[in-house]
C-alpha cells in the first residue's frame, strides 16, 4: 500500500482463521485492485500440506509402497530390496520433499534403516524421523538411536519407559492407544501438525500402510517386475478407487504410479 501498487494477483486465500482474507481486505480498503483465484488448483496442490495442517490439524500423508508384481512388500533372504536402484533414488527424492518420514517398529527392526536422504547435494533435506513402537522395542544400538542427536527422531509409543532411548537423543512420546493398543494414528498426526509438520511420508509394511490408509492423500506405488511367491510376504491389497492416477513413469526396470485422493 505504501509503494502505491495498483493491482495484486493472488492464487489462493490463506485458510488460517487468524488471517483469512484480512490482507486482501486491507488492500481493497486502500483502493488496491485484488484478483484472487489465478492458478488456484496449482496453488492448492503446492500448499496442500499447509492447508491440511490449518484446516484438519494434520499433515498431508503420502504412502510409499514398494511391491513385487504379485503384491508382496517384504522380500525374504539377504537381498532385502524389491525395487532397483533408480526407484530407490526416487524414493530418496521423496524423502527430501517431505518434512517427516514414518515407519513402524517391524521395519525398524528388520532393516535397521537410517531414513535419511542420501542423494548428493540433498542430504540437508533429510526429514524428521518417526517410529511407531508400541512396546519400546527400538534398540539403543540401532542406527536410528545412534544418530538421533544428528538427525531428529521421534518415537511414539503407548508404553511407559524409554529412558535409554531418550539418553541417546530420541524423543519418546506416549500417546493414546487405538483399539489394538497401538499408537493412535489420529493422535500422532495431530502432534506432528502441532509441531509444524505439513508433509509426512509413510514408508512401511502392510500393517503401517493399513493403519494410515484412511488418512492417505497421496500414493506412490513402486512395482518391480518380479514374482516373489513364497519368498515374499506382506501382501497388501490397497484400494485406489478413491484416488486419481496423476502420473505413470518407468524407473529402470520398475514402474512408479502416483495417485492423489479425489476431491
Amino acid at each position: 500500500m505504501k509503494a502505491g501498487v495498483a493491482r495484486v494477483v493472488a492464487a489462493a486465500e490463506d485458510p488460517d482463521s487468524r488471517v483469512k482474507g484480512k490482507g486482501f481486505a486491507m488492500l481493497r480498503d486502500a483502493g488496491v485492485e485484488v484478483v484472487v483465484g489465478v492458478s488456484e488448483k496449482e496453488a492448492a496442490a503446492l500448499n496442500a500440506g499447509f492447508f491440511l495442517r490449518v484446516t484438519k490439524n494434520r499433515p498431508l500423508v503420502t504412502l510409499k509402497i514398494a511391491q513385487s508384481a504379485d503384491g508382496k512388500t517384504v522380500r525374504a533372504g539377504d537381498d532385502k530390496w524389491i525395487t532397483g536402484e533408480d526407484a530407490r533414488r526416487f524414493g530418496h527424492l521423496l524423502r527430501a520433499k517431505h518434512d517427516a518420514i514414518l515407519i513402524g517398529i517391524r521395519t525398524a527392526l528388520a532393516d535397521d534403516p537410517e531414513l535419511t536422504c542420501r542423494l548428493p547435494g540433498l542430504e540437508r533435506y533429510s526429514p524428521l524421523r518417526i517410529v511407531l513402537d508400541t512396546h519400546l522395542r527400538l534398540p539403543e544400538t540401532g542406527k536410528l538411536a545412534r544418530t538421533a542427536r544428528q538427525q531428529p527422531t521421534i518415537l511414539f509409543t503407548t508404553s511407559d519407559g524409554g529412558d535409554g532411548l531418550r539418553n541417546s537423543g530420541v524423543e519418546v512420546l506416549k500417546v493414546i492407544p487405538d483399539a489394538q493398543g497401538r499408537p493412535d494414528v489420529g493422535a500422532v498426526l495431530s502432534e506432528l501438525a502441532r509441531r509444524g509438520v505439513t508433509r509426512l511420508l509413510v514408508e512401511g509394511g502392510a500393517t503401517i500402510v493399513s493403519a494410515f490408509r484412511d488418512f492417505a492423500d497421496r500414493l506412490e506405488i513402486f512395482t518391480a517386475p518380479l514374482t516373489l511367491g513364497n519368498a515374499g510376504r506382506g501382501a497388501l491389497t490397497l484400494e485406489t478407487t478413491d484416488f486419481l492416477r496423476v502420473s505413470h513413469r518407468t524407473l529402470g526396470p520398475d514402474v512408479l504410479e502416483s495417485f492423489a485422493r479425489r476431491a
